[in-house]
């Protein structure tokens, strides 16, 4: 059975009762039995990782404003301009289907054009675009549209794209697609595959889930036949094999598909070499920094930009839960830490604080016995307007709905066992 709401054995039926039961707490009116089905198939119907599924994509879509960011964030030209890929045609079932002819993408460009925070959120912007599509259709058709054919063309893809920095981004798009909007995927071809394909499988092969795996289907340079099996000639680009061309005769579709290029370099902007209102330290090797921000009003913001010199540095926020200083494996982690190219590409963001309390920002070296490490940095603390609040409480001071903490912490992080 396919685990569907038309396909579904009788033990499939009394597990959605029972999930819909345990997640009433959280759901929305909009949330029907073929929402939550998809996180059950996403978990092969285990309640409890379900569960657990369903409530983190909750907490991370208020973390990141998910359901007004097509009304409140603006896509920046470059990406618009130079981020591939496009959404062209359905297959024969209905699925609508998104080209991506990744060989083009310059990712050092964009990169060093665009904030990594802007060009997340832009592939939320986009997910939640498609998301609203789904529904359109699925409306119109009188049938559930809900799921994404991709095609990946990885001609002219080289080393130039195995660069770190831009691979480490790519990976958080993919894991978010795969924690955040489960059973999206129908199907997924890599076509022109190269040489260097199976180094670059390895990078994302420990982010997807056994089901994912079985959906990429890699069919190299010979792919047409097996496009036009699943897909009418008509619904793929002539530059693929079908019979699709642009008005004016281009046979790439580029009136719907991006296709990139080299950005120009008067769009470069993170170099970040105005440091005037940065804070710079030092870490020593073996050691981390660990600054704490007292936040005072739930759904505050904490935001952050910092780069280091010469060397990567590991980066997470913690909620501490009680007083006095604990190590990072005591306090819980609100971003987990994992280590960042900021010696390559500024790093910058921001995370919504859903309680009040010390939050614990760490910078860790403790990785690194042989390089202390030189940090530039900056981090605010932004309490939410107050249209944003729930009004049933009393309401803030003036004082208190602006900015009203910058900057201050630990600092002077001598050894390991200060602080670890």
């Amino acid at each position: 059975m396919s685990g569907r709401l038309d396909d579904l054995t009788p033990k499939q039926v009394a597990t959605l009762q029972q999930f819909r039961d345990n997640v009433k707490d959280v759901l929305k009116p909009e949330h029907d039995d073929h929402y939550l089905l998809r996180w059950l198939r996403a978990r092969r119907f285990d309640l409890n990782k379900a569960e657990t599924m369903l409530r983190n994509n909750l907490t991370w879509r208020e973390q990141n404003k998910v359901d007004t960011i097509l009304e409140t964030f603006t896509i920046p030209e470059v990406i618009k301009k130079y981020y591939i890929g496009g959404l062209f045609g359905r297959d024969k079932e209905g699925s609508l289907i998104w080209i991506d002819p990744y060989g083009y993408m310059d990712l050092k460009g964009m990169l060093r054009s665009a904030k990594k925070s802007d060009i997340i959120k832009s592939k939320i912007h986009l997910l939640e675009t498609i998301y609203k599509k789904f529904d359109e259709l699925t409306q119109k058709e009188g049938r559930r549209v809900d799921q994404l054919v991709i095609i990946f063309d990885l001609q002219y893809m080289g080393l130039k794209h195995l660069w770190k920095p831009g691979v480490d981004v790519l990976l958080e798009v993919l894991a978010m697609f795969e924690d955040y909007y489960p059973e999206t995927l129908k199907v997924s071809y890599v076509i022109n595959a190269p040489r260097i394909f199976p180094i670059a499988y390895s990078l994302v092969r420990p982010i997807l889930s056994e089901d994912t795996v079985r959906k990429i289907h890699v069919l190299g340079s010979n792919y047409k036949d097996t496009l036009l099996k699943y897909i009418d000639e008509d619904q793929i680009p002539a530059h693929w094999g079908g019979t699709y061309t642009d008005p004016d005769g281009d046979p790439r579709a580029v009136s719907h598909i991006c296709f990139g290029g080299d950005i120009p370099s008067s769009y470069y902007c993170q170099e970040l070499t105005n440091l005037e209102n940065f804070t710079e330290t030092s870490i020593g090797r073996g050691s981390s920094l660990q600054l704490e921000y007292e936040i005072k009003i739930p759904r505050s913001l904490i935001r952050w930009q910092f780069k280091t010199d010469g060397f990567d540095i590991g980066f997470g926020i913690f909620y501490r839960k009680s007083s006095g200083r604990q190590k990072a494996g005591e306090m819980e982690p609100i971003l987990a830490s994992q280590r960042v190219n900021s010696h390559m590409i500024p790093e910058d963001g921001s995370i919504t604080c859903q309680q009040e309390g010390t939050y614990v920002v760490r910078f860790d070296n403790t990785y690194s016995w042989a390089h202390g490490k030189k940090l530039f940095y900056l981090i605010e603390v932004i309490a939410p307007d107050v249209r944003d609040l729930d009004m049933t409480q009393s309401s803030p001071t003036k004082a208190e709905t602006q900015f009203y903490f910058s900057d201050q912490g630990v600092s002077d992080v001598k050894s390991p066992d200060v602080i670890s």
